[in-house]
């Protein structure tokens, strides 16, 4: 590249023929631009003088020059922690289920569900007020169930009082749901009255709050929900459920001038929660009202689940009036996963062992989120989240050895 206009001394930088007047303008300004200036990359050469680029400088100390090493730490710096003790303007609502007999009702024992000023047990803010409480699932009808729930109610599953009593009894169940489903007009179409007689059945035979659920027809489930509130009125039933596509109005009336408490159902969505909340708020009080936000299944949405359940709870512990309130958790949904209950490969077996610890994983990750009243089918899973509860509950520390000795386990 040549930029001499004339012939004159020239220097080289570079590879560059560059004119000492130019160098000193350069030198000058440090820079220079060029218009219209085109040049074919063939054109192009760089040379680059050894020596161009300094090599970085540094000195290898000596070993007399090498500082002695402080001894190696042999353990982890002790130092307390103290945990950061929020106070939350908000509280959720208690709610009484069943009735004793000098409140009005037949039962032996009743049940309180929320209270909480703190999210899920946080022990070391304040006490949880009342511990979370499992119902048992018993239909009034045959009804197809995974291999692993049926083994252990095969023989009482044609008479829903005979399943009651081995839940309480047996399995340790602090409620009973009673699922009239043999009233679904796709079903066997059961009137009211006939559902009456099996709730009273079940009634005689426990002694415990009871939750009577529908068959999912919002006009027969109204009128089955109608009959069994006037007809066990004091009783402090949870009706479950009632949903936006029902008269709520009309349900709500009949639900709280008998005596009992509604479960409001909704789907994934606070807002729709809302929304149903203050239509009941208009016929009955607040503290005759559970939740029920959805229950997605371990794979099948739980985090979903998760996420929104928390969300509820956290906001009515900040303040928000309308999602103050219990919730309740179908956790029996667990099992309409197909890998709670499919034959799968060896790796997966034996199915009477994943089948409840899919449902009792589901529950456990939803009793973090904060719900208070779990729907539970098998006898090892309700047992587990019993005894789960109970340590929470006790607000004790984990035994760290134990944790070691589980993840060192060989399975």
């Amino acid at each position: 590249m040549n930029f001499l206009p004339e012939k004159q001394e020239e220097e080289s930088f570079l590879g560059l023929r560059i004119s000492p007047r130019l160098l000193e303008l350069l030198a000058k300004i440090q820079e220079i631009e060029i218009e219209d200036f085109k040049m074919d990359a063939g054109d192009l050469e760089i040379w680059l003088q050894p020596g161009a680029v300094a090599a970085p400088s540094f000195v290898i100390p000596t070993k007399a020059e090498v500082p002695s090493g402080k001894a190696k730490p042999t353990q982890i710096i002790e130092t307390e922690f103290i945990p950061p003790i929020e106070t939350y303007p908000g509280k959720v609502l208690e709610v009484k289920l069943g009735a004793t007999k000098s409140e009005g009702g037949t039962r032996g024992k009743t049940v309180i569900v929320g209270g909480e000023t703190t999210p899920a047990f946080y022990t070391f803010e304040r006490s949880t007020p009342n511990p979370p409480v499992i119902t048992l699932d018993v239909f009034d009808m045959e009804v197809p169930l995974p291999k692993a729930v049926k083994m252990h109610v095969k023989d009482v599953m044609e008479d829903p009082a005979a399943w009651a009593k081995l839940a309480v009894e047996k399995f340790g169940a602090d409620l009973v749901t009673i699922h009239l489903i043999s009233v679904d007009p796709l079903l066997k179409d059961a009137t009211p009255k006939e559902a009456v007689k099996t709730v009273e059945a079940v009634a005689q035979a426990v002694d415990v709050p009871m939750i009577i659920g529908g068959c999912g027809d919002p006009a027969k489930d109204t009128a089955v929900f109608e009959e069994v509130a006037e007809t066990f009125a004091g009783e402090r039933f949870l009706i479950s459920s009632i949903t936006r596509d029902m008269d709520v109005e009309k349900c709500a009336k009949f639900v709280n001038q008998n005596g009992h408490a509604a479960l409001a159902f909704t789907p994934m969505d606070l807002n729709l929660a809302r929304e149903l909340n203050r239509k009941l708020y208009d016929f009955m009080p607040k503290e005759s009202i559970v939740m029920d936000l959805t229950t997605a299944a371990l794979g099948y949405g739980l985090d979903y689940a998760f996420t929104n359940m928390e969300r509820a709870r956290l906001v009515a512990l900040m303040g928000d009036p309308e999602l103050a309130h219990p919730m309740s958790s179908g956790t029996t949904n667990a099992w309409a996963a197909r890998e709670a209950w499919l034959k799968m490969a060896p790796e997966w077996e034996p199915r009477e062992l994943r089948g409840p610890l899919w449902e009792v994983t589901t529950a456990l990750t939803l009793l973090l989120a904060g719900v208070d009243l779990f729907m539970m089918m098998h006898p090892a899973a309700v047992k587990t989240m019993k005894d789960v509860i109970r340590q929470l509950m006790r607000g004790g520390s984990g035994k760290t050895e134990r944790l070691v000795e589980w993840v060192s386990a060989k399975i």
